[in-house]
């Protein structure tokens, strides 16, 4: 995602970093692309972006890792670039895990997963297909972003997510269902009461989603990966209100297709008002610390080249 093949939109103008002017709407209705459709972006609350300004003068720099010559990071090596400090890059702390299933034939220079490995390295794993993890005993704490006629909506997650719980708790030894009969049968009081407690105690952990799967790749790629029997049964998660801003959107596929880091941030905002219940206060903007500048560079080129 963040590399580009053109070296004229790295050396066209001086484009300005993104700044916070105002805090990220906290009504659901505000939050809508609709209300900053011209420029969506404008509104984050973002780290300095002087270090992406700083590399972006200096030209592509060595990977301190495997030495290949990048702009701003190494997306295969998941590591800024030597003119880039790590410590300047700002460090985002996720409310749960995240899996990116990367399609092989996705160009890795194209791809906006680094991004979200790059800003939340503790909470994000990037995985290339078929290389996955099995999700099957996890199913009661995994989702799946990803737009289907079964897909479900943010606020709809802890719902859905109960079908699993009950069969995840009466398949633990510990907490066996067949216990509370035998408990009731000896009149057990304190002990059935605290029974009851451990398997409500259980249920509410187990309608907790505590992992997340994207898939980054094209929309004409991801078939492979969606029928895969690993990933089958994952509740499926859609976000239907938000607009991509990615320059790289494909001909053909509705606006609501978002790129990877973009379906990450949408999804955390949500989360984090729909099912943490609290006030959204900018805490995950940072995840588009790259994607903002990117975007800004590029219109700003797109400009230049218009009035050319």
């Amino acid at each position: 995602t963040m590399s580009l093949n053109s070296s004229t939109l790295l050396n066209e103008g001086n484009p300005q970093g993104l700044k916070p002017i105002t805090k990220y709407s906290e009504s659901p209705e505000l939050q809508t692309p609709s209300s900053f459709q011209d420029n969506p972006l404008q509104q984050l609350q973002l780290a300095s972006q002087e270090v992406l300004e700083k590399a972006k003068k200096s030209g592509r720099s060595k990977c301190p890792r495997c030495s290949s010559s990048r702009m701003f990071y190494c997306y295969t090596c998941f590591v800024p670039v030597e003119t880039v400090p790590t410590k300047e890059i700002p460090v985002v702390k996720l409310p749960l895990k995240i899996d990116i299933i990367k399609h092989p034939n996705e160009t890795d220079g194209k791809s906006t997963a680094v991004h979200a490995k790059l800003l939340a390295p503790d909470d994000v794993t990037i995985y290339k297909y078929p290389c996955i993890p099995e999700y099957k005993e996890k199913r009661h704490e995994t989702a799946l972003i990803f737009p289907g006629p079964n897909s479900i909506s943010v606020k709809d997650i802890a719902l859905h997510l109960q079908k699993y719980a009950k069969k995840s708790i009466c398949d633990n030894d510990d907490d066996d269902c067949s216990r509370e009969p035998f408990l009731k049968q000896a009149k057990i009081e304190p002990e059935e009461k605290h029974l009851k407690e451990c398997i409500s105690s259980n249920r509410s952990e187990s309608t907790r989603l505590k992992k997340i799967v994207f898939i980054d790749s094209t929309w004409n790629q991801t078939n492979k990966i969606i029928t895969d029997e690993r990933i089958q049964g994952l509740l499926q998660i859609e976000l239907k209100t938000r607009k991509t801003c990615f320059w790289r959107h494909q001909k053909g596929k509705p606006d609501t297709y978002l790129s990877t880091i973009e379906a990450i941030y949408y999804f955390l905002v949500d989360y984090h008002q729909e099912i943490l219940k609290e006030n959204y206060k900018g805490q995950y903007d940072n995840m588009l610390f790259f994607f903002s500048f990117m975007y800004t560079l590029i219109k700003n080129a797109k400009c230049c080249a218009g009035k050319d």
